[in-house]
């Protein structure tokens, strides 16, 4: 519309700013068209106004919006499908600007494209111009034998900025909801394959007997000093670093978890501080450490006790400083991030020996929390074994099974050494087993053992000290009575390394293949009595990492070399697969050995 055409026509001014107001008011466009519509007819002979939208990615013409002053029966046709060569004069047409005036049943060209078959009447149409070109059309039909002036012609093309801002601001709408959909059933998708029922779930035990582990984790949440979580394998201690986190500051940031015993020593700088693209073979773009990707929440280093000494000097110096420096790269870049570790070694005696460096041990040791094992918290094995097979029916398909008084009883009656993971395998195993009917807990709790399970390391005096007897004393025994057995303490022996190398072969023999049977206690301690503790072990007993490489020997003979998966050796050993190859690594087995 032109100045003068303003001028003569001032009250337009006002509709034309009630029409702005309209067109931002609603997020929908089709909300705000009824208002303007009533708002026009005041102004021009309208029977109804549409909007249709191009999509020329599925090249279609959509009536995303019908508005009329005066209620009626009027149904446009939803969707026109447009042949290649149609799309293309469209979005000419786009281009070249303009209000189009048409008759009834005399379309030709555009007009016959843009207007749906149904319009009989007089029309104007005009182009909805959006950031990326022709969005859509604006199209206005007057009543039957009425007719449009040149002047409505310009009062339309005012009209135009309006809507062409609502239809952009509607397909954002419709574009953020259809991403939100997206990613709603991806997190229930993977909320579903993990048989969780939401991201942050309850920590089971928090009100028995993890109660005062999660006191320790309320009072240090809100801080952001380092946390070190101690305790045996399968304890829990990722799902401690959660509470942690989603009870900070940081809960809004990134959690993420590095597993430092699974990353191969030589790749450890790229994993954890980042690459640049040509700063060694193979790194063909740049890369963001863990570091940066934990930038504003929280870093969760597990097993931070198998990180090597070179590696250990560089992560000291990332907690000092706040600045990590990418591998090939010239500049320090700031990051904030929390750091939560865990380990289930002694760190403290690493750092004696040399293993671990005393000044990280400062840094990472700020707020120590120490997690029981499983079996000092019976009482939790209850809720824990009814939460695992509600997540067993979710992952396997199964009908959800409560455990008997039974099966509750056999859980409490093993001593689980593989603690909460170990349970959760059993429960997943009894569950597939029941195959939905019941929970076959002894089934389970027999495969690749027996409901009797060996003896806890705590069970053996870590001072190496036996009674003159030559029996092991029990978990209630006093390892600091009784005289030393003969040869105890001869020179260059070392009396801990011999009870935790009985410890580990006692906790393996019958499961390596290796080992032969244990003779009969009074055999037992009349071997011991006439030939000395350290000349029945070398004799007898397999050490630590040859009997571990003969267990997970077994276990990959058994799966065929694979190792992930329901059927594969991580699952039968009860660890995660990362910490399984790591092992190997370490023992020297190679899984391409076991395949057919």
């Amino acid at each position: 519309m032109t100045d003068s055409t303003f001028e003569q026509d001032p009250p337009f001014r006002t509709v034309l700013l009630e029409v702005w107001q309209e067109a931002c008011r609603h997020i929908e466009i089709p909300e705000s068209c009824g208002t303007i519509a009533r708002l026009l007819g005041r102004h021009l002979p309208l029977e109804f106004l549409l909007v249709r939208r191009l999509d020329a990615a599925h090249a279609s013409l959509d009536t995303v919006a019908i508005g009329q002053p005066v209620a009626g029966p009027f149904h446009a046709t939803p969707k026109r499908q447009l042949t290649p060569a149609k799309l293309e004069r469209l979005k000419q047409w786009g281009a070249a600007g303009g209000v189009s005036h048409g008759r009834a049943r005399q379309r030709s060209g555009d007009l016959a494209v843009l207007v749906p078959e149904e319009v009989e009447g007089e029309v104007l149409v005009g182009p909805l111009i959006g950031p990326d070109g022709l969005a859509g059309a604006l199209i206005l039909a007057a009543p039957y034998l009425k007719s449009y002036r040149p002047e409505h012609a310009e009062m339309v093309a005012a009209l135009l900025e309006p809507f062409a801002v609502a239809l952009e601001n509607d397909r954002r709408l419709h574009e953020l909801a259809a991403l939100r959909e997206a990613a709603e059933a991806d997190r229930l998708s993977l909320l579903s394959r993990l048989g969780r029922q939401d991201v942050q779930e309850a920590v089971v035990g928090a009100d028995s007997g993890l109660r005062h582990v999660m006191e320790r984790v309320a009072l240090v949440a809100q801080s952001d000093v380092p946390v070190l979580i101690l305790g045996e394998t399968g304890t829990g201690k990722e799902v401690v670093s959660r509470a942690i986190h989603a009870r900070s500051t940081r809960s809004h940031g990134p959690f993420i978890r590095v597993n430092c015993g699974a990353i191969p020593a030589e790749l450890i700088d790229s994993q954890l501080f980042g690459h640049e693209k040509g700063s060694f073979t193979g790194a063909s773009d740049t890369r963001k450490g863990w570091f940066e990707r934990a930038d504003g929440g929280t870093l969760f280093l597990d097993e931070i006790g198998e990180l090597p000494l070179p590696a250990q000097v560089r992560l000291l110096r990332v907690l000092q400083d706040g600045f990590v420096e990418r591998v090939g790269g010239q500049q320090p870049i700031r990051v904030d991030v929390r750091i939560v570790a865990a380990t289930h070694r002694n760190l403290a005696a690493m750092v004696t020996s040399g293993a671990f460096r005393e000044d990280l041990w400062y840094r990472v040791n700020v707020f120590p929390i120490l997690l029981p094992r499983l079996r000092e918290r019976l009482e939790d094995i209850p809720a824990l074994a009814r939460h695992f097979a509600q997540r067993a029916a979710n992952r396997f398909g199964l009908s959800y099974v409560e455990p008997t008084v039974a099966d509750l009883a056999q859980l409490c009656d093993y001593s689980w050494p593989g603690n909460i993971r170990e349970l959760g395998a059993v429960i997943d195993r009894a569950a597939i087993l029941g195959n939905g009917k019941r929970l076959e807990v002894a089934m389970a709790l027999g495969f690749g053992g027996s409901l009797t399970a060996p003896p806890p390391p705590a069970a053996i005096p870590s001072s190496g000290a036996i009674p003159s007897s030559g029996a092991i004393p029990s978990s209630g025994a006093n390892p600091s009575s009784g005289a030393n057995t003969p040869g105890a303490n001869s020179p260059g022996t070392n009396n801990s390394a011999t009870a935790a190398a009985a410890t580990a072969a006692a906790a393996t023999a019958g499961l390596a293949g290796a080992a032969t049977e244990s003779p009969p206690s009074d055999v037992a301690e009349a071997m011991v009595a006439a030939r000395g503790v350290d000349d029945v072990l070398a004799s007898r007993f397999l050490t630590l990492d040859e009997a571990m490489k003969a267990h997970i020997e077994r276990a990959l003979i058994a799966t065929r070399g694979r190792i992930e998966g329901r059927t594969g050796a991580a699952a039968i050993l009860g660890i995660n697969p990362h910490t399984l190859r790591a092992r190997m690594r370490k023992l020297g087995l190679e899984w391409s050995r076991f395949r057919d």
